[in-house]
């Protein structure tokens, strides 16, 4: 990743955390694993509506700047690290998903060469 993972965590109406900054952070690294090819992510982490019959929600939005197409994922739970967790959970399943894509694409491509 070209951009320090720190300078792209935003926090919205919801106090700052190091640890859950940290946490983040991990994740972001752990994604570089399945693409290397992030330009740029933002991670905004926010309590969006307090609706009295439904409690205290949290969202935490994830957006990746890959070369080709973006990502763009957001998950809503009543804790702000269970939608962490699910949010980094969906990015990884769209990651590997995407490159057993581009594998496949290049071994088909190989196979119509020879």
């Amino acid at each position: 990743m070209k951009s320090a993972p720190n300078d792209n965590i935003v926090f919205r109406d919801i106090d700052k955390s190091a640890a859950l900054a940290n946490t983040v952070s991990k994740k972001l690294h752990k994604l570089e694993r399945y693409c290397g090819d992030i330009i740029r992510s933002r991670v905004v982490l926010e309590a969006p509506h307090q609706h009295k019959t439904k409690g205290k929600h949290f969202k935490a939005s994830l957006e990746l700047a890959i070369s080709g197409s973006p990502l763009s994922i957001s998950c809503e739970h009543e804790s702000i690290h269970r939608a962490v967790n699910d949010a980094f959970a969906s990015a990884e399943r769209s990651l590997k998903e995407r490159g057993e894509r581009r594998k496949a694409q290049r071994h088909q491509a190989l196979c119509t060469t020879e």
